[in-house]
Formats: structure tokens, sequence, C-alpha cells
């Protein structure tokens, strides 16, 4: 795999240290900022993968990611102190794709970083020759070989995650999946009751990016007590 380029995020120098020797040391290239206006300034197509802390000064961490998702899907990883499950909430809703709380093990934090990049880019990998495309529905499909969303012939702009879990329902039309199949499959770890609310942000997240209607969502359907299926 090419060397890939991650650019972080973090007021405290001693953190911004310790992340450039372990990125480096597991071969990665490296750009950092201090806040959030330096992320923005340094973010170009460069950027495999964006890692924020979310208490920093001016532009918090979620306010970067937002803005990030104006104009990139990047894997985005929160690197934060803040550890209630109304903080991920917050992360995910704003285009987050992982979220790892501090103190933090090295030995995690290198494999989270590999994970986010091996779906990115090998999982996802472009397979010009074999063109695979899905239909959601009439307006919506998904090219699996490029890794790309369309809604009337428009790409739309999807998180990693986001798109994960769109292809992994479309890629069983009309099988129900429950809240823990989802979390499990795309997550890869084991599903908790308190893992419900990330999933259903990402679920509302696609919905809202595919311009479904909250009380009539004709691409990801609601199976009341049993989970999301698409047609």
């Amino acid at each position: 795999m090419d060397e890939k380029t991650i650019l972080f995020a973090d007021d405290d120098p001693e953190i911004r240290e310790v992340l450039k020797l372990l990125l480096t040391g597991e071969g990665y290239r490296t750009k950092e900022a201090t806040n959030g206006k330096q992320v923005m300034e340094l973010l170009d197509d460069d950027v495999d993968l964006v890692i924020l802390d979310v208490m920093m000064p001016g532009m918090s961490g979620y306010s970067v990611c937002a803005e990030i998702r104006k104009k990139s899907a990047v894997p985005v990883l929160f690197l934060t102190a803040k550890s209630q499950d109304s903080d991920k909430t917050m992360g995910f809703s704003v285009g987050g794709d992982d979220y790892l709380v501090k103190p933090f093990s090295y030995t995690e934090l290198i494999s989270r970083v590999n994970a986010m990049l091996r779906r990115y880019y090998v999982y996802g990998a472009k397979q010009e020759e074999q063109e695979q495309i899905i239909r959601c529905c009439e307006n919506v499909e998904i090219d699996l070989s490029r890794c790309i969303v369309r809604m009337d012939g428009e790409e739309v702009m999807l998180t990693d995650t986001e798109y994960r879990i769109l292809a992994l329902l479309a890629s069983h039309r009309k099988k129900v999946f429950s809240v823990a199949n989802i979390y499990e499959s795309i997550w890869n770890e084991t599903y908790y009751s308190t893992s419900n609310n990330l999933v259903m942000v990402h679920i509302r997240n696609i919905r809202r990016k595919l311009g479904d209607d909250p009380q009539n969502c004709h691409t990801i359907r609601t199976v009341w007590g049993k989970g999301y299926r698409i047609d």
C-alpha cells in the first residue's frame, strides 16, 4: 500500500508529539495542527485520515468535522477525553467515523487507524474493470467498484461508515438487519445496547443526505421492533 498521510489536531503539544512518533513509526506521513483553522488550511487531497481532538480553541473538533464533510469524505477519528454516549452521538452526527477516548492505548490507536484506512482503501479499492452497480431505489444507485453513491446522477457525499451501512443493506435487498447486525457488521465489535444511538444517528444521516422525508423514508425503511431494510 502507498504511504498514507494522516492529519492530526490537538492543542496539547505532548499529545501531538506522541501522535507524531506513533504514526511515523508505523510508516505514515503526518501533518499536525493546533486548532481547527489550521486543520482546514492543511486539509487537501493528499490527506487520507484526520484525527481530531474535540476540545480545541476557536473551533471544536465537532465543528471542524462538520466543515470537513462539506468538502471531503476522508475518514475522521475523534480523540478526546469526553466519554459520554451523548458525546459519541454528537461526533457521529457531524460525520465522524470512529471515537477513541483519552487516555488511550497506543496499540488501540494504531489498530483503529490501520482498520479505518484498510476499510477505506483496501475493502473499497477501485476496480475499474468490474463496475458493480446496485440500485437502492428509483433514483439512488451505489457504484461498489468506486465506492460512490449517486442520486439522480449526482454524487452524494457520504462518510466511510455511512457508505458501508448503505452498501450492506443494499447488497441484501429485503433482508431485515437489526441494529445489532448492523453494528457488528460495520464496526466489527460486540454489540451492546448502548450502541443503539450510534447506528440510528448514521441511519438518520444517510436518510437526510438522500433526501428522505422523515415521515416517508423511501430508501432505508424501518421495520418496527426488528430493524432496517432496503426493498
